[in-house]
């Protein structure tokens, strides 16, 4: 999830638009990242995917056993990830909300999912506090985001440079937690229409410390 190119246009606006149609327009399956990591999950543990949008990581996650939640800020999106759950069968706590005005559980998850949901300057720094402090004493967050780089490529993401991420800014943002892995990735994606081909990515696996 990322902020809409034009400011007149609210986040929950422009997402309720994308979204409010009958096809999954991130597909319905995960993101291959995140399924790369299910090795370091357990059943059982407390999980929020974060700006999960039509839920196919959320529910994916809820599919491995796990107690999942989710949060964005479109209402359709909501609605599509809950219908999502109901088809494969798991179930699922999703919540519309704004991440930058959220309420955000402290030390509540074992694990946070974060894919492709991308923030302003003036927020994101905040946000990504947030993301650290919700997490337990050890838990984990996983987290893919496009880098500038995407820029020249076709397969989505935001147009606007801003909004885009470097591993020395996530480095900085989320400098409480101990970084397990940060790579510069490139994937090829495939992940309903708005996401095809290939891509400029930044995978991060980081642990919120014990101590």
């Amino acid at each position: 999830m990322s902020l809409p190119p034009k400011a007149e246009s609210s986040p929950a606006s422009f997402w309720d638009s994308r979204f409010g149609q009958q096809t999954y327009v991130y597909g319905t399956e995960p993101n291959a990242f995140l399924v790369r990591q299910r090795y370091r999950l357990d059943p059982g543990m407390e999980v929020l995917a974060v700006g999960d949008g039509e839920g196919r990581n959320g529910v994916w996650l809820a599919q491995q056993g796990m107690r999942v939640s989710s949060v964005d800020a479109s209402a359709e999106g909501v609605k599509k990830a809950l219908r999502l759950a109901v088809d494969r069968g798991v179930s699922l706590s999703a919540h519309c909300a704004d991440v930058t005005a959220w309420d955000w559980p402290q030390g509540a998850y074992d694990a946070l999912a974060v894919v492709f949901m991308h923030l302003p300057p003036d927020q994101r720094p905040a946000v990504h506090q947030q993301m650290a402090a919700a997490l337990k004493p050890g838990g984990l967050l996983l987290l893919e985001a496009f880098r500038p780089e995407q820029l020249a490529l076709t397969s989505g993401g935001p147009k606007d440079a801003a909004l885009l991420y470097s591993a020395d800014l996530l480095r900085q943002d989320f400098a409480d937690l101990e970084i397990l892995e940060l790579a510069e990735a490139a994937p090829t994606l495939d992940e309903g229409p708005f996401h095809q081909g290939p891509a400029a990515t930044l995978q991060l696996v980081a642990r919120r410390p014990v101590g």
